[in-house]
């Protein structure tokens, strides 16, 4: 691909993140610059350009976040200074590889030119550099007679810097690299007031809006952060900071709010199955506000078994405080809930958000939920999410590291590997809780009160602790600390409230067109089998595409593994498995041979819904060939959407179509929609609708009373507002509908029955087959003998 260098004279420009160590009071100017290359069909160009990346002189355009997340070449010890062809998961990688880089060195860094890809609107190429990287250039404002303060010089044509490239597999490489830098690096114990390692975290952003109901001014809430946080460098940003988060959170709802109002208002009215909810009595308050489309509710009804609530763009490097709710499909994809923005962050506002959200996806509780480790959300999850296990983010907590142990990391080097390794690769609690201890001890940081509040919380974010429930992440300890969000490449630290809608609509259409592919290869392309074994074609022909590769990779090692029986009760046998040669690092497998159940001491298949290795290894030597269908999520095979989602719920009431209650929701709101659209028209009308409303609101009553299975004794209002009798001969009678239940539980009793018997008969079978295994290899031994006999005879 080519690119044209472009000549534009440089602006001084200041973000949130990213330039030096000053202090502005000034407002934040932005400049959001446009450029297409009209030769080039693939891609577009975003910012004033280079082709080669070699111009110094380049000021910063657009930004996206400190990411989410946390790679290395070297997965278990992570390199503590960047290289080229170094690799990263995502673009958000390297950013905070970098800045953690930075940090450590000593110099704020912040993201330059981008190049977004044509096709689908993703960045695929990124120059992040020091903060000094450039020079100041004055510029008419228009107004020769203003006055204004002067400024601090901090670009001094700095050239330290990375780029970064997308690659085919979807991995980010480093493709240049500058280290050296033309100015003094900042000591540690000033480091933090660099732009980039400077944010109002989540706790911090609750406390502000509470003192700041309170009536106390920016001053006054970082006295009493500085005061809770044992310093002003403990605290994690500036006064300037806190200001410019009143002062934007104040206007929040300005222009940006109300564009996004009529977005929804408009979505409403052309699609009555969205819905949108904004918390307090009228749209012009501050409170939250949450939206979801029919399409959220329905990927929730297949996927919602594990909930993510995002809250990176609460932090005030983005500009806006955009919540979505996701989850992950059949192919491991990012998948959409519902949104939220969150313009009130008090532990009230937080309840009201998930009880609406949750209202909207049926009431139907996820299984598991991962969130920041903010308190305020914390209680909230409580109080909403009482059976939901609540997992705190590993990647926010990583983050939050390098701000409140970047003494630690400068004074240590190797600190943050070691930590992090103590993190991701421990497999037990035993394991995890003597290598803690054991680093502690190391690094003398004992008696550190944040990595003891850390510790206090070990059960929610560490991931030993977390193994026995559903997460839907494909490894245990996850070592790449990659996560991969909805957003990705759509919103980023430049994106306005203004152009969130049009943003939010991209990623969806996008995030479609990404299923849609991802189906069309899982269905009309074959993958390619490693093994001859039976469940290996099994799989292949079950799984989506990417699952089954991570099935493929479990299946493979099972190659290199042995498992070796060490008790046998009559039912249930107890196999060791390990590596070979590797008899020191053992897991326990426990197999109940009539019941084709097996449990896995690595706790793979409960966290992420795939079967492991080490029980595909027992599966082996007792001559399984075949996965048992409870081994088998159906959230992540080919046919996760088909069918219809019961709502438990919904089947307590007798309806013809066994619809769920979604659906009846959906139904009913559009039909209501069509009287509030008419009754709006004129007084007359509206007084009539209202006097229907009440008519049905009595009937609805009615019938809540006398209970389900009873029919509704009155007239129905048709299409044609015709009344229409219901007849005693048209209702349905109470023991019929009792009988038709009656029918329904044996139909289910039958199913079971017949699920158990076919998997007796697979025992049967599998039991069969080691018979006649046995039988040949003894007719084998009789042939040997009967040979040696015959030789002898002739001798």
């Amino acid at each position: 691909m080519e690119f044209e260098p472009l000549n534009i004279e440089n602006e001084v420009m200041d973000f949130d993140i990213g330039s030096g160590e000053e202090e502005d009071d000034e407002p934040i100017v932005d400049v959001d610059v446009d450029i297409e290359h009209p030769d080039d069909d693939n891609y577009d160009v975003d910012g004033y350009v280079d082709g080669d990346y070699e111009d110094d002189d380049m000021s910063m355009i657009q930004q996206t976040s400190i990411g989410r997340d946390f790679v290395s070449s070297d997965l278990d010890n992570p390199p503590l200074e960047p290289y080229e062809a170094m690799e990263f998961e995502s673009e958000e990688a390297s950013r905070i590889f970098y800045n953690s880089y930075a940090r450590r060195i000593g110099f704020s860094i912040r993201a330059s030119t981008y190049h977004r890809s044509r096709r689908d609107g993703s960045i695929i190429c990124r120059q992040i550099v020091c903060s000094r990287q450039g020079f100041h250039l004055t510029r008419d404002r228009g107004s020769k007679n203003k006055q204004k303060r002067p400024r601090a010089i901090e670009r001094v044509g700095c050239k330290a810097m990375i780029v970064v490239k997308k690659q085919d597999s979807g991995r980010w490489v480093v493709s240049k690299l500058v280290k050296d830098h033309n100015h003094e690096l900042v000591p540690p114990d000033k480091v933090h007031r660099l732009r980039s390692h400077r944010h109002v975290s989540g706790t911090a952003r609750s406390l502000i809006d509470t003192l700041q109901a309170a009536g106390i001014g920016p001053t006054g809430v970082m006295n009493v952060l500085a005061k809770e946080s044992g310093g002003f460098k403990n605290v994690g940003f500036s006064t300037v900071d806190c200001r410019n988060y009143i002062t934007n959170r104040q206007r929040t709802l300005g222009t940006g709010g109300q564009h996004v109002l009529d977005y929804l208002r408009r979505m409403q009215a052309e699609n009555p199955t969205f819905v949108y909810a904004i918390q307090g009595d009228n749209e012009h308050s501050a409170g939250n506000i949450f939206w979801a489309d029919a399409t959220s509710m329905t990927n929730y009804n297949y996927f919602g078994d594990t909930v993510t609530f995002d809250t990176t763009y609460r932090t005030n490097r983005y500009r806006v405080p955009f919540a979505p709710f996701t989850g992950l499909n059949h192919h491991g994809h990012p998948v959409l809930f519902g949104c939220a923005l969150l313009l009130n962050e008090s532990e009230t506002s937080f309840i009201w958000l998930f009880e609406t959200w949750l209202a909207v996806m049926s009431g139907r509780h996820p299984v598991s939920i991962t969130t920041d480790q903010d308190r305020i959300i914390q209680s909230a999850i409580a109080h909403v999410f009482p059976d939901t296990r609540h997992r705190f983010c590993k990647l926010n907590v990583f983050r939050e590291a390098q701000e409140k142990l970047s003494a630690v990391y400068h004074m240590h080097p190797t600190f943050e590997a070691d930590f992090r390794k103590c993190i991701n690769t421990t497999e037990t609690i035993e394991e995890f809780e003597s290598c803690w201890g054991s680093l502690l001890e190391r690094y003398s940081v004992v008696h550190n009160e944040w990595l003891q509040s850390l510790y206090i919380a070990r059960q929610k974010w560490v991931p030993v602790y977390l193994r026995d429930t559903f997460f839907g992440e494909m490894s245990t300890t996850q070592s790449t600390d990659s996560v991969i969000s909805f957003f990705d490449g759509y919103v980023n630290a430049s994106t306005t409230i203004q152009v969130l809608v049009k943003q939010y609509e991209k990623a969806v259409a996008s995030r479609h067109e990404k299923e849609v592919k991802a189906d069309y290869d899982t269905i009309n392309t074959a993958p390619v089998l490693k093994t001859p074994s039976p469940i290996e074609k099994q799989a292949a022909g079950i799984y989506t595409r990417s699952i089954f590769i991570r099935f493929q990779e479990e299946l493979v090692e099972t190659l290199a593994i042995t498992a070796t029986k060490i008790e046998d009760t009559g039912t249930i046998t107890t196999y060791r498995v390990a590596k070979f040669g590797e008899d020191h690092k053992s897991y326990i497998v426990n197999f109940h041979v009539f019941e084709m159940d097996a449990n896995c001491s690595c706790k793979k298949f409960e966290f992420s819904g795939i079967i492991c290795r080490h029980i595909l290894a027992v599966f082996r030597v007792t001559n399984f060939f075949t996965l048992p269908s409870h081994y088998i999520l159906k959230r992540w095979t080919r046919n996760a959407k088909s069918g219809v989602v019961v709502d438990e719920r919904a089947l307590e009431l007798p309806t013809t179509s066994r619809e769920s209650s979604i659906d009846r929701f959906n139904n009913l709101r559009q039909e209501a929609i069509k009287y509030v659209d008419e009754g709006a028209k004129s007084s007359h009308v509206y007084n009539v609708a209202m006097d229907a409303l009440k008519e049905a609101a009595k009937k609805v009553a009615a019938a809540k009373k006398q209970g389900p299975g009873l029919p509704l004794v009155g007239t129905l209002v048709n299409g044609s507002n015709q009344d229409v009798q219901v007849c005693e001969a048209d209702r349905l009678d109470p023991l019929q509908l009792s009988s038709t239940d009656d029918k329904d539980k044996k139909i289910l009793e039958l199913m079971g029955e017949l699920e158990g018997a076919n998997q007796r008969c697979e025992v049967y079978r599998t039991n069969l087959l080691a018979v006649l295994k046995d039988m040949e290899e003894q007719k084998l031994k009789l042939s040997v003998k009967v040979q040696s006999v015959r030789l002898s005879l002739k001798d």
